[in-house]
């Protein structure tokens, strides 16, 4: 097996409310979110989520977003379901994990483990990083399955999540969906500084420090620190993180600047994969033990460094340019799988692992965007490449190994043991280009049509490191498209439709083995319709959104042969997202979003001991058809939040046969937040304050399951000066 392996203009502190032409209140599909939020409210002894203060302007819908196009249109003139987590945002609900943040959003849930860097997402009825791609500032890192930088939200500007396929805009592997991590940026202005101290159980504390402003008046910066540490919250469930990130600007004239960026982490995650089903059942009463040996170790090392340019020759031409470099290097030393041996009562360990990653990937993006008239009617274009070089090299010692049997209860835990040598076994290159295009006509003034068109090409090849000799080489190449439109039925209600085609990679590109290689791209079409709606004087919008996704040319087990792999099927996804955001007094704030979807295999057929089974019918693994999240916030006084959001996940199914269940489950939070002065707060956070016990995934094999995080109670002090 193999173990795994993000820059545009700032948008500033995006205001939602502003008077705007009175609308019909939102359609009966609000009322079971509505339902939901209200009892969520009660359920949670009148606690509410903190109230964001908006500047008066323009609404959410009118934000510019770079994720869902390269013509920087606002939400609601883009034809796709783009969603923006603020910075205001993550720090009222007090999430200091990236993927606690993301997962916030409308229909992304987590199946993270150590396999893939704690990072792989479900979203519209797909999985993992081959499906549902993480950008950092609008970068993609190439190849791997898992990314692990960035971890932490204390230097992040916003999260911006595009759902269903997009790659017209970034290339293959996003068929569910994109998450564009943006960090903050150098800004105009007086220098502000800002520092924040956590702690909490289970042993958490956490220090940060942010500093950014002008310089002179051609030079300005930003400066953010972090790091954490936990006990967490099973046996010998320790972490530890660090991360540092810089930018430096010069405003060389008005129309054209410079921007020098690095970044870098360092983690030390929690060296634990998961609690073996006994007799086919979880057994609560070893639900927090560790059965990872005592010298395991994991440790993630990213770095990343760009520089951007960008210059406007004119008012109707505009061109951005980034050069980036990244390097990423991750270690695992572990006993990693776990099964009770039903005739002696123990655990049986195997698979003892130790994985070594070591990735680069030097890349530049640019793109020209031009503002004028096609036929006598308004229109944008963007034009451009993007090409990168990418190495990787894996060193392992073949998962061989074990470290005993451990009793389930008090596990004698044991060192680390392999007789196989940690060498480098393979190196994998590849050097990528692509060139896109995406315009924007109005046809009237009501009336827009978006369409794009991207090219990738791939040359792959695989050094075998013990024979010395090439192991393959070939080319992959593929074009993804999207044509949409949207029109305004009047200035506050949009309505939208899109079809678009995406590919997937077999797997992750620079891990490709010489048997994946052979095979070609998964390729997915969606199409999308949806309704963008303003109401109440601007104190409210909503958002629905109806899909159908599919996908086919999937990698499954030779029936005839199972140590071989063929790509056969399809699989498929429908499903309804909504979202609703309403001021409903000056002091009351409502948040929600729901998604229901069927997931479906359609032609599918694994090899189980060797004879060909249908799975046809049955729901793909790690997706919950069910999922919503609610967030209501009160402001008591003038200084005083009280604050509550409420989390669901629908089951999921562990095993393509659909016999394991990972049950559904909800986890509520609550926080009290004191405004001391204007510059200096102290919060009082409960993380799942009602303790539900749950699963996030499985790891390794069908029957062995990650424990959730149970309750958390935790303090934060935030100065700025």
């Amino acid at each position: 097996m193999t173990r795994p392996v993000f820059a545009a203009t700032p948008v500033g502190v995006a205001s939602y409310f502003s008077p705007a032409h009175l609308q019909s209140a939102p359609l009966g599909w609000l009322l079971p979110l509505a339902f939901i939020s209200t009892s969520s409210w009660a359920q949670s002894s009148g606690t509410l989520e903190a109230v964001t203060v908006r500047s008066s302007g323009e609404t959410a819908l009118e934000r510019t977003v770079s994720t869902g196009s390269r013509l920087d249109v606002s939400l609601r003139d883009t034809p796709a379901s783009v969603e923006v987590i603020t910075r205001e945002q993550l720090e009222a609900k007090g999430d200091t994990s990236v993927v606690d943040a993301i997962t916030r959003s409308t229909g992304i849930t987590s199946l993270g483990h150590p396999g893939n860097s704690g990072s792989s997402l479900s979203a519209r009825g797909f999985t993992d990083t081959t499906s549902v791609m993480r950008l950092y500032d609008g970068t993609r890192q190439y190849g791997g399955v898992g990314v692990s930088f960035p971890f932490d939200t204390w230097s992040i500007d916003r999260i911006e999540v595009l759902r269903g396929p997009a790659s017209v805009i970034y290339g293959d592997g996003a068929i569910g969906g994109v998450v564009n991590v943006v960090p903050k940026k150098p800004s105009r202005g007086p220098i502000r500084n800002e520092i924040q101290a956590i702690g909490g159980t289970d042993g958490k504390r956490a220090l940060a420090f942010g500093s950014g402003g002008a310089i002179s008046e051609q030079w300005s910066y930003r400066v953010d620190l972090s790091g954490d540490r936990s006990d967490g919250w099973v046996d010998r469930g320790d972490s530890s993180n660090r991360s540092a990130s810089g930018a430096l600007r010069w405003d060389v004239t008005r129309d054209f600047n410079l921007q020098l960026s690095h970044a870098q982490g360092r983690q030390n995650p929690m060296r634990y994969f998961g609690t073996p089903l006994i007799n086919g059942v979880q057994d609560p009463a070893i639900r927090e033990r560790n059965y990872n040996v005592l010298d395991s170790r994991i440790q993630y090392k990213d770095r990343w460094t760009e520089l951007m340019a960008q210059w406007a020759p004119s008012s109707h031409v505009m061109v951005r340019s980034k050069l980036y470099h990244i390097t990423s290097n991750r270690y695992w030393r572990n006993a990693e799988a776990y099964a009770y041996n039903a005739r002696t009562g123990l655990i049986d360990r195997s698979d003892n692992t130790e994985i070594a990653h070591d990735q680069t990937q030097t890349g530049n993006t640019t793109d020209v965007t031009f503002t004028g008239k096609l036929f006598g009617l308004p229109n944008q274009v963007s034009v451009g490449f993007d090409v990168n070089r990418a190495s990787f090299q894996h060193t392992n010692n073949t998962y061989t190994g074990s470290s005993g049997s451990v009793d389930p209860h008090h596990p004698d835990s044991g060192y680390f043991n392999s007789s196989v040598p940690f060498i480098p076994r393979y190196r994998n290159k590849a050097e990528q280009y692509a060139v896109f295009l995406e315009n924007r006509l109005e046809l009237t003034d009501r009336w827009s049509v978006v369409g794009g068109a991207r090219f990738d090409h791939a040359e792959l090849s695989r050094q075998d490191l013990i024979a010395g000799s090439q192991a393959f080489k070939r080319s992959y190449a593929n074009t993804g498209w999207r044509l949409g439109t949207v029109y305004k039925l009047t200035p506050s209600t949009s309505l939208y439709a899109q079809a678009s085609k995406a590919a997937d990679p077999v797997s992750g590109l620079l891990m490709l083995s010489a048997a994946n290689a052979a095979f070609d791209v998964s390729t997915g079409k969606q199409f999308e319709v949806g309704v963008k709606q303003t109401f109440w004087e601007g104190k409210g919008e909503w958002t629905l959104a109806a899909y159908s996704i599919t996908k086919n040319n999937l990698l499954t087990r030779d029936p005839a042969n199972p140590s071989l792999r063929v790509q056969v099927g399809q699989r498929s996804s429908k499903g309804v997202e909504g979202t609703l955001s309403m001021r409903v007094t000056k002091a009351l704030q409502l948040d929600a979003n729901v998604a229901l979807l069927k997931a479906r295999y359609d032609d599918f057929r694994e090899s189980v001991g060797g004879v060909a089974v249908s799975r046809n019918g049955n729901v793909p693994t790690d997706v919950p058809e069910r999922v919503a999240n609610v967030w209501v916030g009160w402001k008591l006084a003038p200084a005083w939040t009280l604050s509550s959001g409420l989390r669901h996940v629908g089951k999921r199914y562990a095993d393509n046969a659909n016999t394991l269940k990972l049950p559904g489950y909800t986890t509520v939070d609550v926080a009290l937040q004191w405004k001391a002065t204007a510059d200096t707060t102290l919060t009082l956070r409960g993380f799942n304050v009602f303790d539900k016990n749950y699963f996030s995934t499985a790891y390794y094999t069908t029957s062995q399951w990650l424990v959730g995080e149970g309750r958390r109670i935790e303090v934060t002090l935030n100065h700025r000066f």
